[in-house]
């Protein structure tokens, strides 16, 4: 990574960090953007530069903030010795415990990321959390396009967002039962994946099973 692209990610960081301290409070408005850039120290001008958008930059930052310290997290595991099912939950887990000490500003953020303004900028976020988890998870650019690539990332999405919402709510020691809810909700999709399958090799081994007939029935 070059320099100047280092230092631009640090600056942002600084201010987003310190947003996030006024956000659980604020939300993200104009007043916790100018708050955080004083904190930060940085000259306003220059935090100008860096998040054009303002306070909703902020969002989008967070996100992206959020996946970086989930694989910096995991960068000394050997995910692939791990079912699939534990690396995704691993990588999962690891998000959430990046964003735990800032939990009230990312409720602040889910609630902002509600009004439809910010909703393109959200579904975008985590579809790039969802594609940046299955890459880490060992499955490379080849086997991630095409619909079974598409059908892993609904999924996943599907699982971080009730689990975000079940995190937020939940107040077990250490957020146990959130770990419990998200290996639940994976177990789930592994069987629709298993279920999914069968139902691809029946249709194979039959391939004119359930359709249309010309009389109008199926069969």
């Amino acid at each position: 990574m070059k320099d100047a692209v280092r230092k631009r990610i640090e600056l942002k960081d600084r201010i987003l960090e310190a947003a996030l301290e006024h956000a659980a409070f604020d939300g993200f408005g104009e007043h916790t953007f100018r708050r955080a850039i004083a904190d930060a120290g940085i000259d306003p001008a220059t935090a100008r530069r860096l998040f054009p958008q303002g306070p909703a930059a902020l969002l989008d930052w967070l996100d992206d903030w959020a996946d970086r310290r989930m694989l910096a997290a995991v960068a000394e595991e050997d995910l692939t010795k791990l079912p699939v099912r534990r690396r995704i939950a691993r990588l999962v887990r690891a998000r959430f415990e990046a964003l735990a000490p800032y939990r009230e500003a990312v409720r602040r953020a889910v609630l902002a990321r509600g009004l439809p303004r910010h909703l393109p900028g959200g579904v975008a976020a985590l579809w790039r959390t969802c594609d940046r988890i299955w890459k880490k998870a060992g499955f490379d650019d080849a086997e991630s396009e095409g619909a079974n690539g598409y059908t892993r990332r609904i999924l996943l999405a599907g699982v971080l967002v009730a689990t975000l919402f079940y995190w937020l709510e939940e107040d077990s020691e250490g957020y146990r039962d959130t770990w419990a809810f998200l290996d639940r909700r994976l177990e789930e999709v592994v069987n629709l994946g298993r279920l999914s399958a069968r139902c691809a090799s029946f249709a194979r081994i039959f391939p004119g099973f359930g359709r249309e007939r010309t009389d109008g029935r199926t069969g």
